[in-house]
Order: structure tokens, then sequence, then C-alpha cells
């Protein structure tokens, strides 16, 4: 009867696709920075420093949020992230037209307010659907995704009209309410829930499954955190390596003009939407390692096959879609992973820890591809690089396997 009286879980997937949508429009950095570029006579480094900002802030946000919410529950940390996030935007209304004013709201305030929102949806609905993680995680971050699919054009819609600031102001306001009401939609199941009729499923002869919850301490104490913290940064710096040259990539490659290799930009970051819930629901089937498996080899086709021979818009669209669509995939396998491995109980501040190999790929995979450009005059270059890191990848996945449950832990 206790079940009956639960909400409906599919609510709280609702509640992350609100709070999602607004948070990934933390990727509309570029709508804003021509503008102010042309305002206040910024260079490209300067006007980029505040999305870098933001992007180390998210980081660490989601390190401090997870524990947070893994003592207080969801509720309260989606709300105050949703806060802080809205006050970012707004202070950048007002402080922006300095760069430390900018540096400290949008990529300070902003980030931190991402990193806090960002997990609370996540955690909560792995917790809700044990039975389809992947594809719940999956459906959850494709809001991430999408977000900026639909602020950019709103933004680039309003800033004609009423200005650069006015535009942070009108996101400051609509960011903040929404994910402060998503947030508040959030709530932990009761312990030991099960969905109905569902019963968890039972081990393979011989593989080791997690029979408790690890602390932070303890996980950090296992084998497999490294190991899937190496995978993340395999999976995660192909991806953002591509994403962060994708213009310039199409203008050499495919000799595009730069409005067009937008274009295909725009494709891949479609792609790289629905691969979330693809790789998602494909790791509730054929299991984490194996999605991860497929998922390195998209990308080798896609870097050693298609983008070498990428002469044309299509060729090129088709390569970047699908670096971008198997991308996507690690925003939804790499949460279930953790909670499979590690349990539910602390998967706020675990996904916190193994996400900082995402914020390490931020910085690794954009260096790889801008230095090699420089260094040999080609991207071409850097291509079985990459190839060479989703070998790794593939390699160290195929060996991670659970940790071995607490009782076998203490014995050895």
């Amino acid at each position: 009867m206790q079940e009956e009286r639960l909400p409906n879980r599919w609510l709280f997937v609702v509640a992350a696709l609100i709070m999602q949508i607004c948070l990934g429009n933390l990727y509309t950095w570029s709508i804003f920075r021509t503008p102010l570029m042309k305002m206040w006579g910024w260079t490209v480094a300067q006007a980029t420093m505040p999305f870098t900002l933001s992007i180390v802030f998210f980081a660490v946000g989601m390190i401090f949020a997870g524990r947070w919410q893994d003592k207080a529950g969801p509720k309260i940390v989606g709300i105050t992230g949703g806060i802080i996030l809205g006050v970012g935007f707004l202070l950048a209304s007002q402080i922006g037209t300095s760069l430390p004013g900018l540096y400290l709201a949008y990529g300070i305030l902003g980030g931190l307010g991402v990193g806090f929102a960002y997990v609370t949806p996540i955690a909560t609905c792995v917790k809700w659907f044990p039975d389809m993680r992947g594809t719940i995680v999956g459906l959850a971050v494709l809001g991430f995704g999408a977000g900026s699919m639909i602020g950019a054009p709103l933004g680039t819609y309003l800033i004609p009209k009423i200005g650069v600031y006015g535009t942070f102001a009108a996101f400051g306001v609509a960011f903040g309410v929404l994910v402060s009401l998503g947030g508040s939609m959030l709530k932990n199941p009761p312990a030991g829930y099960r969905p109905a009729g569902w019963t968890p499923p039972a081990p393979a002869p011989g593989v080791k499954v997690v029979k408790y919850d690890y602390k932070p301490g303890e996980m950090t104490g296992t084998l497999q955190f490294y190991l899937l913290w190496f995978v993340y940064l395999m999976w995660a710096s192909v991806g953002l390596m591509a994403i962060s040259q994708a213009v310039p990539m199409g203008q050499e490659l495919a000799k595009l003009t730069p409005g067009v290799a937008a274009g295909a930009l725009g494709t891949m970051a479609i792609f790289n939407g629905l691969g979330r819930p693809a790789f998602g629901a494909l790791s509730d089937k054929t299991g984490r390692n194996w999605a991860t498996v497929i998922a390195f080899v998209v990308y080798m086709v896609a870097l050693l096959v298609v983008l070498r021979q990428a002469n044309t818009f299509a060729m090129y669209a088709i390569g970047i879609s699908m670096i971008g669509f198997s991308y996507g995939g690690c925003l939804a396998i790499m949460p279930s992973f953790t909670a499979d491995y590690f349990g539910t109980k602390s998967l706020g501040i675990n996904y916190g820890l193994v996400f900082t190999a995402w914020g390490a790929s931020g910085v690794l995979g954009p260096i790889i591809g801008s230095q090699i450009r420089t260094g040999y005059g080609s991207f071409l270059p850097a291509f079985p690089v990459l190839a060479a890191m989703c070998v790794l990848g593939i390699i160290v996945v195929l060996i991670t396997k659970a940790p071995a449950p607490k009782e076998e832990v203490a014995k050895a």
C-alpha cells in the first residue's frame, strides 16, 4: 500500500529536463562574446575567459553540491543552484561591463550555479529508476545538450532588441526561477525502494557485484575509480577536441566557409544530444562496458575514415556528428557506471569526483587540437593521436569490473 502513495517517478524526469535545459545555456556564451568584444574592444582570450572559468567552477561546484546533497537531499541543493545561477546572470547584467565583473558573475557564480544544480536531478533519477539507469540518465542529460539549441537562437533574437546586458538579466530571471522550480520538485525515494514488479537481476556466475554503498574515501581507495576516471578522460577529451575546433577543422578539411562550418557544428550539437539517451539505453541492454567500447569504435571510424575523406559539407557533417553522438554517450553512461560500482547513497559526491575527469578533458582535448594544428599546420596529425586514446580507453574499460563486495574486501 505504501508504494501506491509514492509520487509518479516520471515527474522527476520532467523536473530534470526543465533544470538541464536551463543549465545547458552555459554553452551559449558565444552569442555574448562577439558583441562584447565589439563593444569594449576585448581580445578573444579576454572574452573567452568567462566561459573557461564557468567550466572550471562547474566541476568544482559539483563536488561541493554532491557532498551537500548526499546529506541534505536534492531539493535544497537544486534550489540553491538555481538561485546562484540566476544571481550570476543578473549580476553580469550590472557589473559585466568590466572583465573582472564578468569573470565573477558569469564565470564563477554562473559555473557554481550550474555545478550545484546539475548533479541533483541526475542522482535523484538514478535512485528512482534502478531498472533503467542508463536510459533515464540519458534523457536527463539530453536536456543539457539541448539547452543551448533553445537559448542560443532566443538570445540571438533578444540581444538586438534589449542588448547584451538586458539579455543577461532576462536569462537570469528565467533560469533562476525554472531551475529553482525544478529543484523544488526533487526528492529521494524511501530506503529500500524498488519499482513495482522489478527485482534486481541476479549476477552472472563468477561476476562480483557491489553489496554496499561506498563513501567518497572508500571509492577513491579502489582501483576501479581511477580506471573509470581514465576512461572518462579519454572519452570526453576526444569529443571536446572536436567540439572546440569544429569550425576551423571544417574550413581546413572540407574548405567550408565559417558560416557553413558552423552549420555542421549545429548538426553535431543535435547528435550530441541524441547520443545521450541512445547510449544510455544501449548500456542498459549490452552493459556499460560494451556500450563504451562501441562509442570508442564509432570515434575511430569517424577519425580515421570519414573525416580523413571529408572534402564536402555532407562528409564533414557526418564525421563530426558521429563524434558528437559518441561524446554524448559518456555523459549518460558515466553516472550509471558510478552508481553501478559504488552505490547510490553517496552518488552526488562520488559522481562529482568522477566528473573531475570531464573537467580535465576540457583542458586536454582542446590543447591536443590546437597544439598539433600549430605545430604541423594541419588537424590531420591529431586524428591518429585521438584514435590511440580511443584504443587505450577500450583496453581499460574492458579490464574494468565492479569492485568486490565489502565482505570479500574485508577478507583480503
